[in-house]
């Protein structure tokens, strides 16, 4: 390994010297400063990035805690944080939760011990209001910013999430205009708050156009292709008399497509369909589907800007970031029988 007195004997300066080019001190002439950091480079010196942090007292490290990255939802969002975190000189410890609380919980006892400048979680749900991670992160006075809507365990912390419940209610308003008033829902995991929110923004566009929602329509789903096949098999054997469905995500929006294909059944002749995300299976599936774009590099930014303010000691607000209608082929008027 390559040490400050390796470089110094090779320039022929002192070790302070050189810690001080390499720090980019003003009290370094700059031919000698360019000397060390060419040597140092051709040496293939490696700072020791532990050893600043304790002299500094910050890591320049921040930790990034989401479900998986095979969720499309999330790479844009750890694209938009690592590249911004890049640029201000952070490194960023990525880790995943498989949304189980156990192993949340040991991810975030992982980054605390690497002593991360701050967190950055998409969290695990829960039916509990309170959760034991969450008040240690609190009394340590860890800067934490969620990514996505702060359930009741964890709402103490700042958050930056996409407006849910407006976009959904667009999304059923827009079914609505097109003359369908049998509008499945295919709802999502019940602890999370996005997905109540989801279903919350479905009940409103109803009662917003003076009508009831039927219960038999809802169908619990959850969050993957394979939720959404179940889902659409169930509402396929019940033979509710819909015109329509909403699925609380992309992924279930396309398990449920591929089943109904499979039934013989036609969208949008027979069936209108709408997801949540717009992913990059949703512009490109069979039937390119009628989604809400949500802004996910757009969060990533923000979750970032928000961190600053944090670090900086500033007081920083919720914030909640407009998502988009896109219609494609998958929603058509109804047809009159």
């Amino acid at each position: 390994m390559i040490r400050l007195v390796d470089i110094a004997a090779q320039v022929g300066v002192s070790v302070m010297t050189v810690s001080k080019a390499l720090r980019d001190q003003p009290d370094v002439a700059a031919a000698t400063r360019a000397r060390i950091k060419k040597a140092a480079q051709e040496m293939g010196y490696v700072p020791d990035s532990a050893a600043l942090g304790l002299r500094l007292g910050t890591t320049k490290l921040f930790g990034l805690v989401i479900p998986a990255t095979t969720n499309p939802i999330f790479a844009r969002v750890v694209l938009a944080v690592e590249e911004r975190a890049r640029e201000l000189g952070y490194d960023v410890l990525l880790m995943h939760t498989q949304n189980l609380i156990e192993r949340e919980e040991a991810c975030l006892r992982r980054l605390l011990s690497r002593r991360v400048d701050g967190i950055f979680i998409a969290p695990v749900y829960r039916m509990e209001s309170d959760a034991r991670i969450y008040r240690e992160l609190q009394a340590r006075k860890t800067p934490v910013v969620l990514l996505g809507s702060p359930g009741a365990c964890c709402s103490q912390f700042a958050s930056v999430q996409g407006d849910d419940l407006a976009a959904s209610f667009a999304a059923t308003q827009h079914l609505l205009q097109l003359g369908h008033q049998r509008i499945a829902y295919l709802a999502g995991p019940l602890p999370a708050m996005w997905a109540q929110e989801r279903f919350e923004g479905y009940r409103r566009a109803h009662r917003d156009a003076g009508l009831d929602v039927d219960d038999r329509l809802v169908f619990h789903a959850g969050s993957t292709i394979e939720d959404g096949v179940k889902a659409a098999l169930q509402f396929v054997n019940e033979k509710r008399a819909a015109t329509a469905v909403l699925a609380v995500n992309d992924l279930v929006a396309v398990g449920c497509a591929n089943t109904l294909l499979q039934q013989g059944l036609r969208i949008p002749q027979d069936l209108s369909l709408v997801g949540f995300g717009n992913i990059l299976l949703a512009e490109h599936f069979r039937i390119p589907l009628t989604t809400v774009r949500q802004p996910k590099f757009r969060l990533g930014t923000a979750a970032i800007e928000m961190m600053l303010q944090l670090l900086r000691g500033e007081p920083v607000e919720n914030r909640r970031l407009p998502a988009e209608l896109i219609i494609r082929a998958s929603t058509a008027a109804l047809r009159s029988a």
